[in-house]
């Protein structure tokens, strides 16, 4: 009997492998440790990120396509945040490849237009979205979306890619998103409505006795002492659960005036397809033709200003 996760199992096959940030900033940390173990596996491993920082300021011979920029630990930038230099001055301290590809903060038709750039330069045959946190899991009708846009803009950039035959998408830190205003059980009620659909793949954890557990932990310490003003509140929370930290655990004035519940859950992937997860957002369609990202905001506005209802908070009930 094989327990691999099936995450794994799907891309066994894959040569080239995109494992890219949905979400924008620290986002791709979350894919680290996966990226880790593919390559270790074999696979030729790729690093992407919708990126927070302001790249229009980048030197001209870092774009590959416009709104994509090959970012190295030597790219010149006046951002002081730019997580993605900074995954790539780590990547290179551990003797890896230093290169993190950054997307432009853009709608859905410009960030395809650069997905499809890398794919077709990189090679790609599959692409992992990892989301920091579980809200791209959001169908639209939840009281509490999270931070949506920008998950849903890498979510529907990549779903209107059928030339990619895998297309998987990983989200690490359960919980995370209360600070947000998600709701759990919701989104256990979502993975529970995509398995009926065959497209959830199921959780594994991420452990601190693992190679890539170990370095995830340097990564974000690394990060967080990068920016000491501003470190990740989700990669700190992953990371303290990795380390067996438990409850309202302090590691930033960030979260000061929120109770935190940093537990196990935190340090699990939840996994599904793509194709399932679009295929159960409800507004996905209607940002299809956005160029900016304030036009996905209005687009979700509108939507729920349309519904009838929304589906309530539930509590965990033990």
């Amino acid at each position: 009997m094989s327990f691999e996760p099936l995450l794994m199992s799907r891309l066994k096959d894959a040569r080239r492998v995109l494992v890219a940030g949905a979400g924008g900033g620290f986002d791709v940390y979350a894919g680290l440790p996966l990226a880790l173990e593919l390559r270790e596996a074999g696979h030729e491993v790729h690093l992407a990120s919708l990126s927070f920082s302001h790249l229009y300021g980048l030197p001209g011979e870092v774009w590959l396509e416009p709104e994509l920029a090959r970012i190295t630990p030597d790219t010149a930038s006046a951002e002081r945040y730019f997580p993605e230099r900074t995954l790539a001055r780590w990547l290179r301290l551990h003797g890896l490849p230093d290169t993190v590809w950054a997307f432009g903060s853009v709608g859905v038709k410009p960030l395809r237009a650069a997905y499809r750039a890398l794919v077709r330069h990189l090679e790609i045959d599959a692409i992992v979205l990892v989301d920091g946190g579980t809200d791209i899991l959001m169908c639209g009708d939840e009281a509490g979306l999270g931070t949506p846009e920008e998950d849903m803009a890498s979510l529907a950039a990549v779903a209107g890619m059928p030339e990619v035959a895998t297309r998987l998408v990983a989200c690490l830190g359960f919980g995370v998103d209360a600070y947000h205003g998600v709701n759990h059980s919701l989104v256990l009620e979502n993975l529970a409505a995509l398995d009926r659909d065959g497209g959830y793949l199921g959780a594994f954890s991420l452990t601190r006795q693992s190679r890539s557990g170990q370095l995830y932990l340097d990564a974000v310490e690394h990060a967080r002492a990068a920016f000491p003003e501003h470190p990740s509140i989700v990669q700190g929370s992953v990371a303290a659960a990795l380390r067996g930290e438990f409850g309202d655990v302090r590691f930033t004035d960030r979260t000061n005036g929120t109770a935190l519940f940093v537990n196990p859950l935190m340090s699990m992937y939840f996994t599904v397809t793509v194709e399932a997860l679009a295929a159960r957002n409800r507004y996905l369609d209607r940002i299809e033709r956005t160029v900016l990202m304030r036009q996905i905001s209005t687009v979700i506005e509108e939507f729920r200003d349309e519904l009838p209802a929304q589906r309530p908070p539930r509590q965990f009930p033990h």
